[in-house]
């Protein structure tokens, strides 16, 4: 950086004079000496490459949006990504409504300042807890695996027990993530069968004992098979007393049975499918909902939005201080768990998503959905050397590919089809080494019949 000092008109206190009480406010003679607890070898030595001196405002922006357009989006191309983020179809109505001030602006905030947020959110929490068939929907936290994390916290706290069995086909960065939120538990992997993908039932059973805290499967799963079996998988959890804790792609629940239905205790899910876009893997959002019952409520790391009669006749008033005592808000540092803010304004957006979708749109959206899944398994099925039936799991939107006969690698492919404005599937071989050069596909409602016969076409150009 130069050594000429001046006061950058983007970045507030950075007058030479205002800097310097503000050092010696707290303590320091120079701003060095607030980054020195970082290990020098992990820290940037040199000068970025961005304009040192001032500029004016119209150089950013043409500065910024030159960069922008350097990145190809999930609109430029034809995408069959998913894995956690998804490309659906975002109404204008949600943009529109997530867009509005009162809303953009108010993420948080008091309940008697804020009451159009209060119900926004007490409605989203209210349609979820109809999709899941669960009685109670807490606040939205970060996101889906951050939801499943607390869910576990809340087996562990509510049972006193500390092994955690998941399934072994969860996801590299799931599995990370759910380690760190478990390091004081002991998170241990059941079997998957090889030619489904689903719950190994033999394995649970030899796994399950008294000190099990809960059972988690994801319906689908992470290779996209619809578990089959989840009744069965409750029910050998609740004899050995543990917990059974179910994630789910809340788009799903147009046609698979909610997990309310099936024994679920704990139902945690990720409501980026409901009318938000993509964003280089964002926005996401996540819930938890839980049975009716003390020992559960009294654990859920999350805002309780509540609603109840006031004085005035027909009217409403609504809250998020239900059980207010045991949040970190008021017991801090001895709280149960933190939770952030700004999700709520991708939960009023699911809110909007789902009120216009209805349940009806909801089961239309799934049909065709399953439609383009099958058609796009059907088409690939004749490409030589490719197989969509390495797992004979019955799948929803997302699929595996095996490419091993066909010579080539799952990163040498998705690069080539980069030439046909394309972005193949998540490559997995380094994940799940034993499916080899395999590719999990992700198919829409955005996808058409034109875009999934490209695909077709170009893959067999890639492969020939």
């Amino acid at each position: 950086m130069s050594n000429q000092q001046f006061v950058h008109r983007f970045i507030p206190n950075s007058a030479p004079e205002t800097k310097e009480r503000m050092l010696k406010y707290i303590g320091v003679s120079d701003a060095e000496e607030l980054f020195s607890e970082i290990p020098k070898e992990i820290r940037f030595n040199g000068t970025l490459n961005i304009p040192q001196e001032p500029v004016s405002e119209f150089e950013v922006e043409r500065h910024v949006n030159n960069m922008l357009r350097k990145n190809i989006t999930t609109e430029d191309y034809v995408s069959f990504l998913g894995a956690g983020c998804y490309n659906h179809y975002v109404p204008a109505i949600c943009d529109v409504i997530n867009s509005r001030p009162e809303f953009l602006t108010a993420y948080s905030g008091n309940e008697y300042v804020d009451l159009g947020r209060q119900q926004a959110l007490f409605e989203t929490a209210s349609m979820l807890g109809e999709m899941l068939d669960m009685d109670v929907v807490g606040a939205p936290v970060y996101d889906g695996v951050s939801a499943a994390g607390d869910a576990m916290i809340m087996a562990y706290r509510c049972t006193e027990r500390k092994r955690i069995l998941v399934p072994e086909l969860i996801g590299r960065e799931r599995m990370e993530t759910l380690r760190s939120y478990c390091s004081m538990m002991e998170l241990e992997t059941v079997a998957c069968d090889p030619l489904s993908g689903l719950i190994n039932l033999t394995d649970l059973k030899t796994r399950l004992s008294d000190n099990v805290a809960c059972v988690y499967v994801d319906n689908p799963n992470y290779l996209g098979g619809i578990e089959t079996k989840v009744q069965e998988i409750s029910n050998l959890a609740h004899e050995a007393g543990a917990l059974f804790v179910v994630g789910v792609d809340p788009i799903s629940l147009g046609v698979i049975k909610p997990p309310g239905q099936y024994g679920a205790d704990i139902v945690v899910l990720d409501a980026q499918a409901l009318g938000m876009h993509q964003n280089y893997g964002g926005a996401q959002v996540g819930y938890i909902a839980c049975r009716d019952r003390g020992e559960l409520i009294n654990v859920m790391p999350c805002w309780l939005y509540s609603v109840t009669r006031t004085v005035v006749e027909g009217e409403l008033a609504y809250s998020w201080h239900a059980l207010y005592d045991r949040m970190f808000y008021v017991i801090r540092e001895e709280a149960q768990n933190f939770t952030g803010t700004s999700a709520g304004l991708w939960a009023i957006t699911a809110g909007v998503y789902l009120s216009l979708m209805g349940s009806h749109g909801l089961e239309q959206l799934c049909y065709s959905i399953l439609y383009n899944t099958h058609y796009a398994m059907q088409s690939l099925a004749t490409i030589p050397g490719v197989n969509v039936n390495r797992l004979n799991a019955a799948p929803f939107k997302e699929f595996l590919v095996d490419f091993n006969k066909t010579g080539k690698s799952v990163a040498e492919i998705n690069r080539q089809l980069l030439d046909y404005e394309i972005f193949g599937g998540k490559d997995i071989s380094g994940e799940f080494p034993q499916y080899g050069e395999s590719a999990l596909y992700c198919v829409t409602e955005v996808h058409t019949k034109g875009q999934i016969d490209k695909l077709i076409s170009s893959l067999k150009e890639v492969l020939a």
